[in-house]
């Protein structure tokens, strides 16, 4: 063989272990996950139960890569309705369980249920009655045995070769944070109006926008009755700038549109002396205001090569507003 067709064998080799040691990880975190889902009992519900019942904040607490774990599982509970902040047990110790109130449960993560760095936020709670919940690895140990509620993780062997970084036991921890929050939002009803009001950034927030958050209301929407003459029409349609009105019967409701469409096809020398009512197109589409913005947007695209720019927003028939495309545009829907 020559000396690049070796490099090229070592190279394929250190590849292959390179991928065979990061599927490796990934089985072990798997099969503890598999484990975790397993294992949950009714201790699951008590500490569902505690923090339901609290009027307070969940105070997330955890030392080293249980910390940063810690952080991320307040982050998700705060964000799906249940109040929750993370606070550092080396700062608890110097002043910061101030932040702890006795309307608080406390949420502390510990694979060994040893770490001394929580002695002081365990032992601040039992003395003033706060209820304490600990995702521990070890229920004989000083968080599982003083624990209200102790989540005990399976025992699962870390993905690290070494067995000592924290690997497989913080995936789980994560996991068991995640599956407290979701199983807290789906008992309160949270819903995706709620969602947006914690999440109004971004592509997600953008997602969550509803109809009636981007609609023109009142005196901006071009309404008028059956029988307006179409000289008349066409200036309301000339003034709110939609290209086009909505057309209401004698009791109010949306009897239909008119578009620049519907005068393409009645353009002659009568035409502004019709009534509305002999140009108008009835049953139009239209869009609830509990609706996404995203679903406006699609049902105005999907209707033809050209499409449609505006949707009458109703409620049983009753006119509450309209909403355009490019209103779905500004505020990020895509």
């Amino acid at each position: 063989m020559t000396e690049t067709t070796d490099q090229v064998i070592v190279g394929l080799t250190e590849k292959s272990r390179d991928l065979e040691s990061a599927r490796n990880v990934l089985t072990i975190e798997a099969d503890a996950i598999s484990q975790l889902q397993k294992s949950l009992d009714s201790k699951f519900v008590e500490a569902l139960d505690l923090i339901s019942q609290s009027t307070g904040r969940v105070i997330v607490s955890g030392m080293g890569k249980n910390g940063h774990i810690g952080n991320k599982i307040a982050a998700t509970l705060a964000s799906t309705g249940t109040p929750a902040q993370f606070v550092h047990p080396g700062e608890a110790s110097h002043g910061d369980l101030g932040m702890i109130t006795k309307n608080d449960t406390v949420l502390c993560l510990s694979n060994s249920g040893s770490t001394k760095e929580l002695s002081d936020i365990i032992a601040y709670t039992r003395r003033f009655d706060i209820p304490l919940i600990g995702i521990v690895g070890k229920l004989d140990s000083t968080l599982g045995r003083r624990a209200d509620v102790a989540l005990v993780l399976p025992p699962a062997p870390e993905a690290c070769p070494m067995g000592l970084a924290p690997t497989t036991s913080t995936t789980m921890t994560l996991a068991l944070g995640d599956a407290l929050a979701v199983a807290l939002l789906e008992r309160q009803g949270f819903d995706s109006s709620q969602f947006h009001v914690f999440h109004p950034g971004g592509n997600l927030g953008s997602s969550l926008i509803k109809v009636s958050d981007i609609m023109h209301t009142d005196k901006a929407v071009p309404v008028i009755g059956s029988e307006t003459l179409m000289s008349d029409a066409l200036i309301e349609i000339s003034t709110k700038s939609f290209g086009c009105v909505a057309i209401t019967n004698n009791t109010g409701k949306l009897a239909g549109v008119i578009t620049d469409g519907d005068l393409r096809r009645h353009m002659g020398p009568d035409l502004l002396s019709k009534r509305a009512l002999d140009v108008m197109t009835e049953n139009p589409q239209t869009i609830s205001p509990r609706a996404l913005a995203g679903e406006a947007l699609s049902q105005m695209n999907s209707t033809g090569f050209n499409g449609i720019t505006c949707l009458f927003v109703t409620e049983d028939d009753e006119i509450l507003g309209i909403v355009s495309v490019h209103d779905c545009l500004r505020s990020g829907v895509m």
